[in-house]
Order: C-alpha cells, then sequence, then structure tokens
C-alpha cells in the first residue's frame, strides 16, 4: 500500500526564494490528504502536478498563517472548477468563523459541502478513522493551540501466495487473508500460514509543526517510523526559539534519537538561512538519519 508524503512547503513565517511556507500532501493508499495550507499551495501542487481536486481532507495545524493563509485561494479554486465532492477540515474552531467570513464577503457560495471538524488543543485525541489510518493529534507547545498529527496505518489483511490461488475455491480468499484456517467440503484443511504470507507492518507518520522542545509530547509520538519536526533555528539562536516556542535543529535530532524514531524530516526554517547544510548537519550530530524537507521532494514513508 502506498504510504508517503510530498513536500510543498518548508519555510518559517516568511517566505524565501525556493522555499514556501508549510504544507504538505500525504498520500495513503491512493487518498490524498493536505497537512497545513501555506500561501501559494495550490501552485505548489501544480508544479509538482499533484491534483488539488484528489484532496479529500485537510488538516491545519494552528492559525499562524504560514500554516493555513494558502486554504481560502484553494478552497475557492476547487469551487471554480466545478468540485461537488465533499470536503473534510480539520483544524481549530475558530478556521470556520474565518472561513465563513471569507465566503461572506466575497459572495461566495461553495458548490460542494465543507464538512468542518473542530480540534482541541488540550489532549492527544483521535479525530479522523477510515479503512486505511487513523488520526490522532499532537498537543504542542506554541504561542497559540497547536496541533500536530499522527497518521498511522491499520493493519492489513495477510497476502495470498499467487503461485497457490489455483488451488483455493475464490470462496475461501477471504477467511484466509484474515488469518483463519478453512475447511473444503471434502474434509481437507487449507492452513492459512500455508496460503499466506503475513502482512507489511503498519506504518506511521507524525508531523510536528511549530513547537518548543516540551517532553509533554513525547509519548504521543514515541515509536514512530517517521517524525517530521520543525527546526527553525541553529542552537546557537536557542533563546530566540524558546522566546517565539520554536525548536532548533539540534533539539529536533535530540528529539528523534529520545523517542525512537526511525527517520527524521526536518523543515520549517528560518528565513534567515539562505542555505540548509549547516542545519541538517547540527541535527545528523545526534540523529544520523535526518533529511531536508526539500520542497518537491517525496519521501516513502
Amino acid at each position: 500500500m502506498k504510504f508517503e508524503v510530498t513536500i510543498l512547503g518548508s519555510s518559517s513565517a516568511t517566505p524565501v526564494f525556493n522555499r514556501n511556507p508549510s504544507a504538505q500532501l500525504l498520500n495513503c493508499n491512493e487518498k490524498f490528504y493536505l497537512i497545513d495550507c501555506g500561501e501559494g499551495t495550490q501552485q505548489q501542487l501544480t508544479k509538482y502536478n499533484l491534483k488539488a481536486a484528489r484532496i479529500d481532507y485537510i488538516f491545519i495545524s494552528h492559525l499562524h498563517g504560514d500554516h493555513y493563509f494558502g486554504l481560502i485561494g484553494l478552497l475557492s479554486s476547487l469551487h471554480l472548477n466545478g468540485r461537488t465532492k465533499a470536503m473534510q477540515i480539520f483544524g481549530p474552531k475558530p478556521l470556520l468563523e474565518i472561513l465563513e467570513i471569507q465566503f461572506k464577503y466575497s459572495d461566495t457560495s461553495l458548490r460542494y459541502p465543507l464538512e468542518f471538524f473542530p480540534i482541541e488543543a488540550d489532549e492527544s485525541r483521535l479525530i479522523f478513522e477510515n479503512q486505511d489510518l487513523i488520526v490522532k493529534t499532537i498537543v504542542l507547545n506554541h504561542r497559540i493551540p497547536t496541533t500536530g498529527f499522527v497518521f498511522q496505518q491499520k493493519q492489513r489483511q495477510r497476502k495470498l501466495i499467487k503461485e497457490l490461488t489455483e488451488e483455493i475455491p475464490m470462496a475461501y480468499y477471504t477467511a484466509l487473508k484474515k488469518g483463519l484456517d478453512v475447511e473444503l467440503p471434502d474434509g481437507k484443511v487449507l492452513k492459512s500460514e500455508d496460503y499466506t504470507t503475513p502482512p507489511d507492518p503498519p506504518r506511521s507518520y507524525a508531523y510536528c509543526s511549530d513547537t518548543m522542545y516540551d517532553e509533554r509530547y513525547f509519548p504521543v509520538i514515541a515509536g514512530c517510523n517517521t517524525l517530521y519536526h520543525e527546526a527553525t533555528f541553529m542552537h546557537e539562536l536557542l533563546d530566540r526559539a524558546n522566546e517565539t516556542h520554536h525548536t532548533t535543529a539540534l533539539q529536533a535530532g535530540e528529539i528523534a534519537k529520545v523517542n525512537r524514531i526511525d527517520k527524521l524530516i526536518i523543515g520549517h526554517f528560518s528565513s534567515r538561512y539562505k542555505t540548509l547544510q549547516m542545519l541538517l548537519e547540527e541535527t545528523q550530530s545526534v540523529f544520523e538519519n535526518t533529511e531536508l524537507a526539500i520542497e518537491g521532494k517525496t519521501f516513502q514513508l
């Protein structure tokens, strides 16, 4: 099952050349989930040949503009392009009022339903579930209420061994894939483990947008396969990071190490950094398996 994320924006509050504000597109089994929607997100989707019309779920972490200023434009363009399918949006409660005001004063009546699900940034909770994955919030420590998100794949069924399928009546496929043994009319028993292989272990992706170092959210991200974590500043600017409730590159590496993460992706870079290699090297000094959130890059999760 496909499980990958494409970086659309990796800058912090001020966009710089070649870096847009925060946005990512998660593909889970060909269902698309937009994570944050900074200014210019729909242009980034076009640039990287990703179809906005295929997005059915949007998750907004908080109400700083670099994480949602692109949302009204994206929703409006989908309306102009004739969308009729509902869009589900998960975000801070005041976001709905912001959207309604903008649509009211632009005299816009969307052709499609907006299904809005308010998020409370008080405790981690399950906010979404379908046949492919579940989504939980991560309560982060920022200047305003902010949540990250954990996208956790569901356990898949066992896989039939193709070379042996001719020996199995099709009516028994489902039971065998569920791990059940079946008995044929002639009394022969087909053992699931003989005709199937175990499914791939479910994968998890944690997205920590804006936050200062805070061990209170560690239990929610512990053991995740891939972690995206903000790394706005070099550690020499720790005082500035604490003042603005952000994380340094060194701290991001420490967070990944402590929480037994397999792979770390860092982003939300301050505009003061024109090149990013020194941020990467600082993080890798404590957590080697780190990559930069380079725009247009797709990470297999």
